[in-house]
């Protein structure tokens, strides 16, 4: 991996969300979590992405959210914040909002409601994006998860959009499922940093040239998946994969964000989580 310096690597957590009764966002736990997956080694939190549950947040919700880490000093350079909307003008406040606050970078979906659009629609899109904001701080990642949004991110819209703004658009997450495209990804950006949706992913992708992973099951072991990381190429490695692998594979036989919450909240004793 040749990236560009300053980018994200290593791993990143798709912090979860926590609610009140009520159903609005409960910022205390949540800036609790966010320095509590810090602590344990993570790089990045990659917040209000599908994990995060980000689509069911309101725009002022996710703001308001970002302004309270940010108030509680949590190093918002850490910060990789989903702001992909159906609509432009959301992503763009959503977008805008986190560049100033110091996020290290954004995290964004393609418009996904109207299927079967083409790379031209896609890349206007992105291209309107990163025009409106019109700021060299900006970092933008590409989110590709095409079973969840049916909106899939071609090489060759990377290729123009890496190509038309190599110093903003900088990343990807492949959460495709697809190992022979992210290997494709890799292999043809490699000054990009590619981040894989797996930690059992993480030492072949690693070997290939990926910057890291982002995973969801990391809210649970990011710790362990931060050592795998730390020991890449070292006799260690293999043991540590099977480790964070076989966590991994317990919780994909279950609707994941009710499993990781309902985790969360008997590791922690606080039931709040269940929401």
């Amino acid at each position: 991996m040749t990236t560009q310096p300053g980018l994200f690597s290593g791993v990143l957590v798709p912090a979860l969300t926590p609610f009140k009764q009520d159903l609005s966002p409960d910022a205390e736990r949540f800036a609790a979590l966010c320095k509590y997956l810090l602590a344990q080694g993570a790089n990045g939190l990659a917040v209000f992405g599908t994990t995060s549950e980000g689509n069911s947040i309101s725009v002022d919700e996710r703001n308001q959210l970002l302004d309270h880490l940010a108030a509680g000093g949590l190093d918002t350079s850490t910060l990789l914040p989903g702001t992909g909307a159906c609509a432009l003008t959301d992503a763009v406040e959503l977008t805008r909002h986190a560049v100033n606050i110091g996020a290290g970078g954004v995290l964004v979906l393609p418009p996904f409601y109207y299927k079967n659009q083409s790379d031209d629609g896609y890349y206007a899109y992105f291209s309107e994006i990163i025009q409106r904001i019109g700021d060299a701080r900006l970092k933008l990642y590409l989110y590709h998860f095409p079973q969840m949004s049916a909106a899939p991110i071609s090489m060759d819209l990377i290729a123009r959009l890496h190509g038309d703004y190599p110093k903003t658009v900088v990343g990807l997450k492949d959460s495709s499922g697809n190992w022979d495209g992210t290997k494709s990804m890799i292999a043809e950006f490699p000054d990009m940093a590619i981040f894989p949706s797996s930690e059992t992913l993480v030492n072949e992708g690693l070997r290939l040239g990926a910057a890291g992973c982002i995973s969801a099951t990391a809210n649970i072991q990011v710790g362990a998946i931060a050592r795998l990381i730390k020991a890449h190429g070292t006799p260690e490695a293999d043991a540590l994969h099977d480790q964070v692998s076989a966590i991994r594979s317990v919780f994909e036989g279950y609707p994941l964000v009710p499993a990781l919450k309902a985790t969360l909240a008997h590791d922690t004793g606080d039931e709040g989580w269940q929401t």
